[in-house]
C-alpha cells in the first residue's frame, strides 16, 4: 500500500508498505546486480549507509548461481542476509544491452548467456517464475527497452508487445502468489512504461497500463542515449498519466541533478549504477560537485572527502590515504569511495524527504543544484 504524506507541485512524499517493511519515498535503491554491490560492499555496510531498498537483477541471478538454487536456500533475502525490501529487475534491460546476443519474438526472447554462451529463453512467464523463486519484495514486469533513437514503427510495435507481455506477467504473478511453495506470496508487480521519445506513444502506453491496477509503475527506456532535456520532457508529459496514488519509478537514472529534477516531476523510486561505478574509479560526490581522488593534488590532502560527512570513509580517512589506496590498486580505496557515494545519495534522498515534509522542496532543489556547480574545494 502506498500513501502520500505531502505534496509540493508534482513532487510527492510518501510511504510504501511492503511485506519486508515500509519504504520512505522518494527513495534511491542501491544496485546490487548479482546480489552484491560492486566494490566489496557487504550487507552489513548497507545498514550503515541508510539503504532502504536493494536492487538485484533477474537475468544475472538466473545465469549464476541460478534462481532455483536461491529458492532452495530460502530466497534472496536469506541468501544475501538482508531483511529489508528488495526489487528485482525483470531482465528486460538485458534484452536491450545484449543486442548482439538476442532474438525477440512474441513468446519472449532467445538469449546467449554472456557468461558461457549457453542458450536461454526468457518470456513474461519465465521472468515472473525466476523472480518468484528469488522471492523479492517487488518484481518488475518483463518488457523490451527500445533504443531512444529507434524509429517510430519499431517503437510502436515494441510497446504493443510490452503491453501484451505485461498482461501475461500479471496473470502469471497471480498464479505464482497462490502456490503453496512460493516463498513470498505477497510479491508485488510494477509495470513499465516505454515509448522512446515519442510523446503520444508514451502517453497512450501510460493510460493503457494504468488500467491494469498494478502495485506501481516505472518509466523505462530513458538515460539510454537521449539528452537530459528530452528525458525531463518525457517525464513532464508521461507521469501525469500514471496513477498518482501508486509509486512511480524512473529506471536507471541517474545523477544527483537528474534525481532532483525527476522528484520535482512526481517520481518516487530511483536506481542507478553511477555512485558505485564512479566510486570504483575514484570519482566521489560532494555537495560542491564531483572530485577525482586519483588527482595528484589530493596526495597531501588530509581532509575527508567532504567535511561533516558521516559516512564510514569520511569519519575515519583523509583524501591523501584514499588517493594512495586507489593508485596502489588496493581494494579498500575502491570500497571507501563506493561507501561514500552511496551514503551521499541516500543522505540526499533523506534531505529531499525532509524538505518535502517541511514544504520547502523547491528552494532545497535550487540550493542543492547551485551548490553542486561550485566545484569541490
Amino acid at each position: 500500500m502506498y500513501k502520500i504524506l505531502k505534496e509540493e507541485g508534482m513532487a510527492k512524499r510518501g510511504e510504501f508498505h511492503t511485506v519486508h517493511g515500509v519504504i520512505q519515498t522518494p527513495v534511491f535503491m542501491n544496485v546490487g546486480t548479482a546480489a552484491a554491490i560492486k566494490g566489496a560492499v557487504a550487507t552489513t555496510d548497507l545498514q550503515q549507509i541508510k539503504t532502504q531498498v536493494q536492487l538485484s537483477n533477474t537475468y544475472h541471478l538466473h545465469v549464476r548461481p541460478g534462481d532455483t538454487l536461491i529458492k532452495e536456500l530460502g530466497g534472496l533475502h536469506k541468501f544475501m542476509v538482508w531483511d529489508k525490501p528488495i526489487l528485482t529487475d525483470s531482465g528486460g534491460f538485458q534484452v536491450f544491452s545484449l543486442a548482439g546476443l538476442r532474438k525477440i519474438k512474441e513468446e519472449g526472447v532467445y538469449f546467449s548467456s554472456h557468461v558461457d554462451g549457453r542458450k536461454i529463453f526468457m518470456g513474461p512467464e519465465e521472468s515472473m517464475q525466476i523472480q518468484s523463486n528469488l522471492a523479492s519484495t517487488i518484481a518488475m514486469a518483463f518488457d523490451e527497452c527500445p533504443s531512444a533513437v529507434a524509429e517510430r514503427t519499431y517503437v510502436q510495435n515494441s510497446v504493443d508487445r510490452t503491453t501484451r507481455w505485461l498482461e501475461r506477467c500479471k496473470t502469471e504473478m497471480a498464479r505464482l502468489n497462490s502456490l503453496e511453495d512460493t516463498i513470498n506470496k505477497e510479491q508485488m508487480l510494477f509495470g513499465i512504461n516505454q515509448g522512446a521519445i515519442f510523446d503520444d506513444i508514451r502517453i497512450d502506453h501510460a493510460k493503457r497500463i494504468s488500467e491494469m491496477d498494478l502495485n506501481g509503475y516505472a518509466v523505462g527506456g530513458l538515460a539510454v542515449g537521449e539528452s537530459h532535456e528530452e528525458m525531463y520532457h518525457i517525464l513532464d508529459v508521461t507521469v501525469p498519466h500514471l496513477p498518482r496514488n501508486k509509486p512511480t519509478y524512473l529506471m536507471g537514472v541517474g545523477t544527483p541533478a537528474n534525481i532532483l529534477e525527476a522528484v520535482d516531476r512526481g517520481v518516487d523510486f530511483f536506481d542507478c549504477v553511477y555512485p558505485s561505478r564512479n566510486g570504483r574509479h575514484g570519482h566521489v560526490y560532494t555537495n560542491q560537485g564531483k572530485l577525482n581522488l586519483f588527482n595528484q593534488k589530493y596526495e597531501k590532502d588530509m581532509r575527508p572527502i567532504e567535511e561533516g560527512c558521516q559516512c564510514p570513509a569520511c569519519k575515519t580517512y583523509g583524501r591523501a590515504y584514499i588517493c594512495h589506496l586507489l593508485k596502489a590498486k588496493e581494494m579498500l580505496g575502491m570500497r571507501l569511495c563506493v561507501l561514500h557515494n552511496l551514503y551521499f545519495y541516500n543522505t540526499m534522498m533523506e534531505e529531499i524527504r525532509d524538505a518535502l515534509d517541511a514544504g520547502r522542496f523547491k528552494s532545497y532543489k535550487e540550493e542543492k543544484l547551485y551548490g553542486m556547480t561550485q566545484g569541490p574545494k
